[in-house]
C-alpha cells in the first residue's frame, strides 16, 4: 500500500495535498478499493520522513470528503471507492513568483477535489524545462499545462512540445505560442496590446512627460511583444522614448516617465529617484507591471498595469473540467496611483 503513495520533492504540490492526490488517483485506478486499510500515520511518517502533522491534514481532508475513515486503534479505511477524476494534471511555471501563486491558487481551487495536480517550476531554465516534461512521461497525465518563459534558449520549443506532448493534452498559459496553431487550448495575455492599450487610457496623466522609457532587460524573459506595443504608442502619440536594459549607469531624467516590467527594478528605480530632487507624479513617473500590496502603498501608491491572475488561472481549470478547446484573451486592468 505504502508504494501506491508517492511524493516528490521537486513538485510545488504540498506534500499533504501529495499524500490525497496519491490516494484519489490509486482508488481511480482500481489499485485501492472499498474496506482496505491504508497506511498508519507512523509508517507514512517513517517512509517519507515528514511530519504527523501533514499526514493527519490529509486524512483529515480525506475523511471531510467521505473518503476514509478512521476506527480507533486499527486505522484508516476506505468507505467511498467510486470516485471518478475528470483530470491528472501535470502543471509547469516558469517561476513561482506571487502573481504564479495567485493563478495557482485558483487554479487548484477551481478543480477541487475533481482533479489531481503535479506542480513544477522551471526557473525560466529551457534546459530544465525540458527535463521535467521528459520525467514526466513515466506518469499517466490527462493535460499539460505549460507556460514557457526563458531567459536564453527555446528555439526549438514548439518542436520540442509537439515531439514531447499530445497536443491534445496540452494547455497553454500566459503566452500565446501561435507555432502551434489555433486549436491548443489556451489562456494568454495580449501583451502587445495591452500595453498599447493602457497607456492609451493613461495618455492623458502622461502628457505631462516628454519621455516615457521602458525598463526591459535583454537576458530577461519577458515576452518581446510588450515592445511592440510601447513602441507602437510612443510613435502614435509622439513620445521620445527609450527601451532600457538595465538601470545601473543610468541617470534619472526630469519629465519622463518610467515602466518596470521587474521587482527588483522598480526597487533600483525608486532608490535613484530618491537621489534627486524630481517630484514623483510631477517631474518623473512610474508605471508599474502586476499589482502587489506593497505598490499601494509604495511612495503613496505606484500605478500598476497588470492582468486578471486570478481570473488566468480559474479559466485554465474551467477549460479541463468542460473540456474546452478555447482560446481565451485573459482580462487586465489598470489601477492609478499617485506615481503617475
Amino acid at each position: 500500500m505504502l508504494k501506491l503513495i508517492s511524493i516528490s520533492e521537486h513538485s510545488k504540490v504540498p506534500k499533504y495535498k501529495q499524500i490525497i492526490n496519491s490516494i484519489f488517483s490509486a482508488i481511480e485506478n482500481g489499485d485501492i478499493n472499498l474496506n482496505d486499510k491504508l497506511p498508519s500515520v507512523n509508517e507514512l511518517l517513517i517512509e517519507f520522513d515528514i511530519s504527523r502533522d501533514t499526514i493527519v491534514r490529509a486524512y483529515d481532508h480525506l475523511k471531510e470528503k467521505n473518503v476514509i475513515d478512521s476506527v480507533p486503534g486499527k486505522g484508516y479505511y476506505i468507505i467511498n471507492d467510486k470516485l471518478t477524476l475528470k483530470a491528472k494534471v501535470f502543471l509547469l511555471f516558469n517561476k513561482l513568483s506571487t502573481h504564479k501563486k495567485i493563478i495557482f491558487d485558483a487554479f487548484s481551487k477551481t478543480l477541487g477535489d475533481h482533479a489531481t495536480i503535479d506542480f513544477f517550476i522551471y526557473d525560466n531554465n529551457y534546459r530544465h524545462f525540458k527535463e521535467l516534461i521528459l520525467a514526466s512521461k513515466s506518469r499517466d497525465y490527462t493535460h499539460y499545462v505549460i507556460i514557457t518563459h526563458f531567459e536564453e534558449g527555446g528555439d526549438d520549443a514548439v518542436n520540442f512540445i509537439k515531439k514531447e506532448i499530445p497536443l491534445k493534452k496540452l494547455v497553454v498559459l500566459d503566452k500565446k505560442i501561435d507555432a502551434l496553431g489555433s486549436k491548443i487550448p489556451c489562456v494568454y495575455q495580449d501583451f502587445e496590446n495591452n500595453i498599447y492599450s493602457a497607456l492609451i487610457k493613461l495618455n492623458p496623466l502622461l502628457e505631462k512627460y516628454k519621455q516615457i522609457n521602458l525598463i526591459f532587460r535583454k537576458k530577461g524573459y519577458q515576452p518581446q511583444e510588450i515592445i511592440k506595443g510601447f513602441q507602437h504608442f510612443c510613435g502614435e502619440f509622439a513620445y521620445d522614448f527609450k527601451v532600457i536594459d538595465h538601470l545601473n549607469n543610468i541617470e534619472i531624467e526630469k519629465n519622463t516617465a518610467y515602466i518596470n516590467l521587474m521587482e527588483s527594478d522598480l526597487v533600483t528605480l525608486i532608490k535613484k529617484i530618491k537621489q534627486t530632487d524630481y517630484v514623483l507624479g510631477k517631474d518623473v513617473g512610474i508605471i508599474s507591471y502586476n499589482d502587489t500590496p506593497l505598490k499601494e502603498i509604495l511612495l503613496d501608491g505606484i500605478t500598476v498595469i497588470s492582468t486578471d491572475f486570478e481570473k488566468l488561472g480559474e479559466q485554465a481549470a474551467n477549460m479541463i473540467l468542460n473540456n474546452q478547446k478555447s482560446q481565451f484573451n485573459n482580462p487586465f486592468y489598470i489601477i492609478h496611483r499617485k506615481s503617475l
